[in-house]
């Protein structure tokens, strides 16, 4: 598989026009980070995907928390539910799996034009079971199930018990978003999992073309906790490395992603049709308002590799994104970044797991809030 080219080149071979559609020059999928029913029946979704370009959606306990509670797009879909007798979570399920399903075919024809390799769309299993393999086994397989689509891609978080959990779902030919990954090292074991599901499926004589999978980086999440722990030092060293931690941890990433198929153990499952797990850059939205809007696009674009956008961050790159592979940029400076963040007493392994725990906790408290604004809802009719 071919991987990159030299940014140079790049940057001489860019087409003009729209900055999203050129991505895909460089070999960069977007994905839109957002769904909500109103942009599917608006026909808003298929503009997007016909002129920008957007190849794939992915969606999470916090999306649709914000998109139900605070749209009316979802209120005849609840009465009708309630009339029907749901309960609130039956309800919750319903509504998602409808969402999910409609923009799954919407991205049909992308995912057949791409023979499989984009056009994808992402629902979470329940946020609750991160920490129970068995759980997220049983609930991703049920999902799958109840979708029936090709082109969908079950959220498994990238949690200690979430790793067995995505081997067994790719042994088993369940595509998987593995979601909330923080540090170089859990991506490490996030693509062993999936090599050892492939091999696992191999062995047991099942295909392995039409398996996918995407390995989500989430990276405002990283530098926003980094800065902070940066800017309680105090000193003008420590500042000096705000804003780095995200960007230099997922080019490492992209280089152990090179690496890993170039080896004869990815070349044999290649050749019996495996595709390779894509890196995903999520969480791509600037928290910090003194950093440029586009900051996790631009730096990140590179072949094989994804960039799922919100709404607000993908009409900023619309606007004025700047396109050229800049994933291989500053490699030295990112290899050395760790020694110098560590120096200041910040170990980015150890941001990862704490990121790891807070990020699990922001998709269980939305999850539950909508539920309880459902419950509400049912309980007034």
């Amino acid at each position: 598989m071919a991987v990159a080219r030299g940014a140079g080149e790049a940057r001489v071979n860019a087409a003009p026009g729209n900055p999203l559609r050129r991505l895909v020059a460089f070999g960069q999928s977007a994905w839109l980070d957002y769904i909500r029913r109103g942009m599917i029946e608006s026909g808003e979704l298929a503009r997007l995907i016909r002129e920008d370009g957007i190849s794939g959606v992915t969606s999470n306990p916090a999306i649709f928390e914000k998109a139900i509670v605070e749209h009316r797009d979802y209120d005849a879909a609840i009465a009708d539910a309630v009339h029907r007798g749901l309960e609130a979570q039956a309800i919750c399920e319903e509504l998602v799996l409808e969402d999910v399903g409609r923009a799954a075919e919407l991205l049909r024809p992308v995912h057949e034009r791409s023979r499989g390799g984009d056009g994808f769309v992402s629902i979470e299993v329940v946020p609750h079971i991160a920490h129970d393999t068995r759980r997220t086994v049983d609930e991703a397989q049920r999902l799958w199930g109840v979708l029936a689509r090709a082109n969908i891609l079950i959220k498994v978080p990238a949690t200690r018990a979430g790793l067995p959990a995505i081997r067994r779902l790719i042994a088993m030919g369940v595509n998987v978003n593995v979601t909330l990954l923080f540090s170089v090292a859990r991506y490490r074991e996030v693509a062993e999992a999936y090599l050892a599901g492939l091999e696992e499926r191999a062995r047991a004589g099942a295909p392995l073309e039409g398996v996918a999978s995407v390995a989500s980086f989430f990276l405002s999440r990283i530098d926003t906790l980094v800065d902070k722990r940066l800017d309680a030092l105090g000193s003008t060293a420590a500042r000096r490395l705000r804003g780095q931690a995200a960007i230099a941890s997922a080019r490492l990433a992209f280089q152990d992603y090179k690496e890993l198929i170039a080896s004869p153990r990815w070349r044999a499952l290649a050749a019996q049709g495996a595709r390779p797990q894509r890196l995903l850059w999520a969480s791509t939205s600037t928290k910090d308002p003194t950093y440029g809007d586009v900051k996790y696009v631009e730096a990140l674009i590179g072949p094989g590799t994804v960039n799922t956008l919100p709404p607000e961050t993908l009409a900023a790159y619309r606007d004025h994104g700047d396109p050229a592979v800049r994933v291989e940029d500053d490699l030295d400076a990112a290899r050395a970044l760790s020694a110098r963040l560590a120096a200041f007493g910040i170990e980015p392994e150890a941001m990862g797991d704490e990121l790891e725990r807070q990020g699990v906790q922001k998709f269980i408290e939305p999850y539950d809030k909508l539920l309880a604004d459902i419950e509400r809802r049912r309980r007034a009719r």
